[in-house]
């Protein structure tokens, strides 16, 4: 439960004001419906996650304690240094234009695209290798993702006006540095 908790905690606030928020609320914007977004946006979150939080149990798995310890103090650190760093607007280019495809699978598509090497991703790999719990970890990381993008979708672009993105990558930051000073102190247990 704790991996499932700490998880769903670090995406859902590490993902304030990142440009998948972003891209979400683009697409809301632009195509006006918000169901098949957040269809498209769940199913692709559900794909990217679980394959990264395979790859942090793997990586779990297979390093000594004591090396995992020290990868994920410095991921941690850089994480929290990453998210402090403000995302920019040009997520527009990535948006394509309306075809006749569904606009949910408009919505996968570009979400999987934006989604590779996002901090969420980051976050959800060092959590999987700090846990080792495939299953708590792919839920808490889907429930944060969806928990930040679905304001975003279901209230367009009033969402953007009322955020202050600067306390919310504050507040992010300051998480993960306490998560990797938390793991360099007390270790992994």
């Amino acid at each position: 439960m704790e991996a499932f908790l700490n998880t769903t905690l670090l995406v859902g606030i590490g993902e304030m004001g990142d440009k998948t928020q972003l891209l979400a609320l683009l697409l809301a914007v632009r195509y006006q419906r918000s169901l098949p977004i957040l269809g498209g946006i769940f199913i692709a979150t559900l794909l990217t996650m679980a394959v990264t939080a395979v790859v942090g149990s793997t990586i779990a798995a297979f390093l000594p304690p004591s090396t995992l310890r020290w990868v994920l103090v410095a991921m941690f650190f850089a994480i929290a240094a990453w998210t402090l760093v403000p995302e920019g607007d040009d997520d527009a280019d990535e948006v394509p234009a309306k075809s006749t495809h569904s606009l949910m699978l408009t919505a996968f598509i570009t979400f999987i695209l934006a989604e590779l090497g996002d901090k969420s991703q980051i976050a959800t790999l060092v959590m999987a290798a700090r846990y080792g719990d495939f299953m708590n970890v792919l839920a808490g990381a889907t429930l944060g993702e969806m928990i930040a993008i679905s304001p975003a979708v279901l209230l367009g672009k009033t969402t953007a006006q009322w955020i202050p993105m600067k306390w919310i990558r504050m507040v992010a930051a300051a998480l993960f540095a306490a998560l990797g000073t938390w793991v360099l102190i007390f270790g992994l247990e």
